[in-house]
């Protein structure tokens, strides 16, 4: 039976927290879809770290870290199996968290579906609850395949369905879920090759999906008007064309698409973002319909493996970046009206002076809210996995300085 160490959360906010979910079983596709909601919680209050790491809450040295802002706080003792110590992680023991859909809320009980990338199975995480099973998407998770994105739907609080970016034997699609229901495909036919079939779905403040689809491993498709691949698509929830694409009929938003991480955006939908691997290099592309994509807003030369991304520029007036290959935070400055100013601040990389790395891999990050984001970890697939890998874990921006940047 897994055990999850109990953590004690102290702030005084209140949440609307979805409570666990049974077991759905794997399950084959048609044409069928249901919504049912999830129950409302009451957990305790958590109290939410000002940036993820060892130390705990800005002023509260937690367990073990001393007791006073002069101190050097104890490091936070390693896990055991799969009890894990640190304040941030919120569920444990899975495997390869490629997908991550927050569930919105104030942070009081930080909770989201979690995808495995391998096996196709996604699991409720609350914080202070064990992970529940909700579904399992019959995926081909060979390569850089299988389930790479999830996202909610844009009416999630009425119809509480999920989209998910899959591989199958035969191709990449988006297919849409329900709990206890079978998956539905939605937009089917996107390119699978050996490599390129990683795919990122995200939302617009109009109500739309976002796509992005990899190129299959032919960068030549990524500029092929004929081909699904390499390309932000942006299609209603039925998969069809969205209404006020840049080209009418065409389900096509922009070109040049990769291998793409994440996409993400500001709460207004001014900003959006889309993060993607480079034959040379990684980049950080700002999205905006009929443009294609071939000036980067941020280029990283040294290929940390860009991932997800969270907006928190209304906050603190950073981006950030989660790495899968590094094993970071970039946190880039970010204007309101979308310039970046700056090289990124890098956390989590293990400097002295600043938050050593404690989660390794961080794949899929996505917002609860403007304050807090979640994200997954791939130790499991070439990092060095700890006993309680692979994790969901607390992400919240922090403005402090730091180096990396732009070779």
């Amino acid at each position: 039976m897994r055990t999850r160490y109990r953590r004690k959360w102290t702030a005084p906010l209140a949440i609307l927290a979805c409570g666990a979910l049974m077991l759905s079983g794997c399950a084959e596709f048609d044409n069928t879809a249901a919504g049912q909601k999830f129950t409302p919680v009451n957990p305790p209050s958590p109290e939410v770290p000002p940036q993820v790491g060892p130390g705990g809450a800005a002023g509260d040295p937690g367990p073990g870290r001393g007791n006073g802002p002069n101190q050097t706080p104890s490091p936070v003792p390693p896990p055991q199996g799969c009890k894990d110590f640190d304040k941030a992680v919120i569920a444990t023991c899975l495997d390869t968290v490629a997908a991550v859909a927050a569930i919105p809320g104030d942070g009081t009980a930080p909770s989201a579906l979690a995808g495995e990338r391998k096996s196709g199975r996604i699991l409720l995480a609350v914080a202070e609850k064990d992970p529940a099973d909700w579904a399992t998407v019959p995926v081909d998770g060979s390569g850089d395949g299988g389930l790479t994105s999830l996202a909610l739907s844009p009416g999630f609080a009425e119809d509480q369905l999920v989209f998910a970016y899959i591989t199958t034997p035969t191709d990449n699609r988006v297919v849409r879920l329900a709990k206890g229901q079978a998956p539905k495909p939605v937009l089917t036919g996107i390119p699978k090759g050996a490599t390129g079939n990683r795919g990122a779905i995200g939302t617009d403040a109009k109500g739309a999906l976002l796509v992005a689809t990899g190129d299959a491993g032919n960068p030549g498709l990524a500029a092929d008007p004929a081909s699904l691949a390499g390309k932000v698509l942006r299609v209603d929830t039925s998969g069809k064309p969205a209404a006020g694409n840049p080209t009418p009929g065409s389900a096509v938003f922009s070109t040049g698409v990769h291998s793409p991480g994440g996409i993400c955006r500001d709460q207004t939908g001014s900003r959006v973002w889309l993060t993607d691997r480079l034959a040379d290099k990684d980049v950080l592309y700002r999205l905006r319909g009929g443009q294609p994509l071939t000036t980067p807003a941020w280029s990283w030369t040294d290929r940390p493996g860009v991932a997800g991304c969270a907006d928190f520029v209304g906050a603190t007036g950073y981006l950030t970046v989660t790495t899968s290959i590094a094993g970071n935070l970039q946190n880039l400055p970010v204007t309101p009206d979308g310039a970046v100013t700056g090289k990124p601040n890098v956390f989590m990389d293990g400097k002295v002076g600043k938050p050593p790395k404690t989660f390794g891999r961080l794949s899929a990050m996505s917002m609860v809210n403007p304050q807090i984001a979640l994200a997954g970890t791939v130790n499991k697939d070439g990092g060095t996995p700890v006993s309680s890998d692979d994790r969901v874990v607390i992400i919240t921006p922090s403005a402090a300085s730091g180096g990396g940047g732009k070779d």
